[in-house]
């Protein structure tokens, strides 16, 4: 059996998310997009409750179409309110309509998504943590607190500093996996290429 970080050893839904998806640099903005719904949505809660109902998400928000979701309307939003394969949170469910019109401005003004995100990195490249317990790996960084800053100074909400670092690991912006895990080798090649 391999070594993974201990966190991902919970069920089998977490094995395959940190060993597929979890500090994988995305630079699509369709993944970008979905991680960041996702992330705002679990705000409180435990990441194991927002992959139960990914699929269930990715169904109510027409497979995280950013165009489509910013053109919400009120009934839209009502009938999200009543779908119980999603987080039926009235300030998260307009979160991700008020994100979707802000994911839009910045992609206007950036070219993309990963543009603006990539910025905010030395030379672009993934930050390589060499974190050898779960103890040591931070909760935010002065990073996610400056990009926590500008993305609500853009009209994004649920991006505090901690949304912002969690969303960083997940999209691979920090190599956060521990240098035990199997994953912190290959997630380092996946970031040089």
């Amino acid at each position: 059996m391999e070594d993974r970080c201990e966190w991902a050893n919970i069920n089998d839904l977490e094995i395959e998310y940190h060993d597929k998806y979890w500090g994988v640099p995305a630079h699509d903005d369709r993944v970008l997009f979905e991680f960041l719904i996702l992330e705002g949505a679990q705000a409180g809660l435990s990441w194991d409750t927002i992959l139960k109902r990914r699929k269930n998400y990715r169904k109510a928000f027409d497979d995280f179409d950013w165009n489509l979701v910013a053109a919400y309307d009120e009934t839209k939003i009502g009938e999200l309110l009543q779908d119980s394969g999603i987080i039926r949170n009235k300030l998260k469910v307009r979160s991700a309509v008020k994100n979707a019109r802000a994911f839009i401005e910045v992609q206007n003004e950036f070219g993309s998504f990963d543009n603006y995100l990539r910025g905010f990195l030395k030379e672009r490249k993934t930050i390589q943590n060499t974190w050898e317990s779960m103890e040591e790996i931070p909760a935010k960084t002065d990073l996610s607190e400056k990009i926590s800053k500008d993305l609500k100074k853009r009209g994004f909400s649920f991006v505090g500093p901690t949304i912002v670092y969690a969303y960083m690991q997940s999209i691979g912006m920090v190599n956060d996996h521990l240098v035990s895990c199997f994953r912190h080798e290959e997630c380092r090649k996946l970031a040089e290429k």
